[in-house]
């Protein structure tokens, strides 16, 4: 926490620059003339320790004047009035403080932009790549200038300027570093090419910038830097070029496997799966255990990945069972373990095949033994039964985590919470029990390096968390689920999290209309190619209605929208929008109870509105039934991607229309 003044008021230095100070709201404070911001600026490199003022005094000036010490008493109160203007005349100051013969500086590490550069940089290579690269991005951005820009040719800052300037040109070639882990080589020539310009003395400048080239199929301009790099060394500085640069040279001639990572996992690739057509027969039966496991890789890799997994595992398990082997159909079926958090099916004919193999196998199965099997078509059969409110998905959910429980695998555990997440939805307010889900799936996965499930886990607290109108927790999750998926090449979590941010927009109710739309509008692009129909199909016109009518705007439908499975219970909402008050009714007396998932609270809440409005008393009745459970959530949030609002304002306005 930053050192505040006596009103509470946040002060901020800079001295990657000009040396400046900023109030609480990041406006600039006024620090009067060059002697009173040289005094600030020599505190700041005393970093806390007390500086005499006779030393101050032989710093401020060459030739001292006979006022000196009476000089820097009033440069300081000048400054603690521009620092703690609210500061109550005679209480002590708190930042800039008497100590002894001197003054120092109380500032918190994180309130002076070169400390939080110095631990910036150092802990940038503790990080993924990507997250390195946006640590680093965020530290250089504090750089306004030279260190200590107005006190060039003070000697009393040379030592500070100068490890300021080398650690700013370290972090500029390890942000390097972090994109061409990334593969952006192209975007690392752009920013090297200039910065060996500037500083043609720095070997491993020239060596990441011949590296980042050769990456980028220019070979033969990585070879004319290293050239141009042996001869300034050499002229110029009279050294030869290190062993570094000399091996990089001999490497990129030989165009040796490890300098493209990105080519040589290409080359591991073909030539495993050339060793594996080589080695492994063609009716072998663990192709099709290999089979899934591929199928399960291909599923997170984004919209077609996804729906070719889906496709080829309907055909793989069918295949599996014509062999008559149930222990291997049931490791088939089992070993498609990917983690679901959407409660809508994206083909329910592929998941009825599949639910009926994984029942068909379980019957199979010899009694004895064979517990992991079981617990894992148990789990397929919940996870793949979700949405339907089943009591057989509730009673495999809960056999599975009894079984998996008492194995000690992570994983197979990990698998079966997924089918209990799918399967508590069996009424409206359950989002503590998914969160406490959530809770234990993100701590068994991150102890125990399960990635996918991890993500899942977090995601499922986002859903929680909006859920509960707990913005601060949901957003924690979505960074967290966002950093997972950019290390691990997730990118069907950044449709969910882009979903997350429009419903944040929508719920907190501050930002324009127009604006939560676009964002709405935005993360309906982000759906388009996703290769996730179950949540595609009628979501973002559902998305547009329910921000219109939580903004308090007439409910109107987008021109030919389509609502999809969601359209019995918009319909009442948009006939009465009509005036087809008659029809409103007939619809409402007609609407069947919503699917038991992850938007049954914004269904009823949408019904809810229409009966209020129609007058329709049994729609009301079973409205107000339906939803006094979840009193305490937002209606639709749980999704992490719409909402109605408080789903207790409902609950009044049914109340208040019933006993009228």
């Amino acid at each position: 926490m930053s050192r505040r003044g006596a009103a509470g008021v946040r002060v901020e230095f800079g001295v990657l620059g000009p040396v400046a100070a900023w109030d609480g709201a990041g406006e600039p404070i006024a620090l009067r003339g060059p002697r009173h911001r040289a005094v600030l600026a020599r505190l700041i490199v005393a970093r806390g320790r007390v500086v005499p003022a006779s030393l101050l005094a032989g710093d401020l000036w060459a030739d001292p004047p006979a006022d000196a010490i009476g000089a820097i008493r009033t440069f300081v109160a000048a400054l603690r009035r521009s620092l703690e203007p609210d500061r109550p005349p005679r209480a002590p100051a708190r930042l800039l403080v008497t100590d002894g013969p001197g003054y120092a500086l109380r500032a918190e590490p994180d309130a002076v932009d070169a400390w939080r550069f110095e631990r910036a940089v150092p802990a940038a290579a503790e990080l993924a790549p990507g997250d390195a690269l946006a640590r680093l991005d965020e530290a250089l951005g504090w750089w306004r200038g030279p260190a200590y820009a107005d006190f060039a040719e003070e000697p009393w800052a040379r030592a500070d300027r100068s490890r300021l300037a080398e650690l700013r040109l370290h972090a500029v070639e390890r942000r390097a570093e972090a994109l061409l882990a990334l593969g952006a080589a192209a975007e690392a020539v752009a920013d090297l090419d200039a910065h060996v310009a500037d500083h043609p003395w720095r070997e491993d400048a020239w060596r990441l910038l011949a590296l980042a080239l050769y990456r980028a199929g220019r070979q033969g301009d990585a070879l004319e830097v290293l050239r141009r790099a042996r001869t300034l060394l050499v002229e110029q500085l009279g050294v030869d070029p290190g062993p570094r640069l000399r091996r990089l040279e001999d490497d990129i001639l030989h165009q040796a496997e490890h300098l493209d990572p990105q080519g040589s996992a290409e080359r591991v690739w073909t030539r495993a799966a050339a060793a594996y057509d080589r080695t492994v027969g063609p009716g072998a039966r663990t192709r099709l255990e290999s089979t899934v496991g591929l199928l399960r890789g291909l599923a997170v890799t984004g919209g077609g990945g996804l729906e070719a997994a889906r496709e080829h595992r309907v055909a793989a398990v069918a295949a599996a069972e014509e062999l008559g082997d149930a222990e291997l159909t049931a490791r088939v079926i089992g070993a498609y373990d990917v983690p679901a958090n959407w409660t809508r099916a994206d083909d329910p004919r592929q998941v009825a095949r599949v639910v009926a193999a994984a029942e068909r196998t379980l019957a199979a199965l010899p009694p004895a033994g064979h517990e992991a099997a079981r617990a894992r078509l148990l789990a397929t059969i919940a996870l793949e039964s979700r949405g339907t409110g089943s009591a057989r998905g509730r009673a495999a959910a809960r056999e599975a985590e009894e079984l998996a429980r008492g194995l000690d695998d992570p994983a197979l555990l990990a698998f079966a919470l997924n089918g209990v997440y799918m399967q508590a939805f069996e009424r409206a307010g359950l989002a503590p029990r998914r969160d406490a889900i959530g809770a234990e799936l993100v701590d068994l996965s991150a102890r125990h390096g399960l990635v996918t499930y991890e993500v899942l886990g977090h995601l499922i607290r986002v859903q929680s968390g909006g859920a509960l109108a707990d913005f601060a927790t949901a957003d924690r999750h979505a960074a967290a689920a966002d950093r997972l998926a950019e290390r691990n090449e997730l990118p069907l979590v950044g449709v969910f999290t882009r979903w997350y941010g429009a419903m944040r927009l929508a719920a907190a109710g501050t930002a324009p209309y127009a604006e939560a739309e676009a964002a709405y509008r935005d993360a309906a692009g982000a759906l388009k190619g996703a290769g996730m129909p179950g949540l595609e199909h009628g979501l973002p016109p559902l998305a547009l209605l329910c921000l219109r009518l939580a903004y308090g705007l007439p409910a109107e439908a987008d021109e030919g929208a389509d609502y999809g499975p969601y359209e019995p219970w918009v319909r009442p909402v948009l006939l009465l929008a009509r005036g087809r008050r008659g029809a409103a009714a007939v619809a409402l007396r007609e609407v069947p109870g919503p699917p038991r998932d992850l938007l049954q609270e914004a269904m009823w809440c949408l019904v809810a509105r229409a009966a209020i409005e129609a007058g329709s008393r049994p729609a009301m009745e079973r409205a107000r039934e339906e939803l006094a459970p979840a009193a305490a959530e937002l209606a639709g949030a749980g999704s992490g991607l719409l909402t109605l609002g408080p789903v207790a304002g409902y609950l009044d306005d049914l109340a208040t229309a019933l006993q009228s």
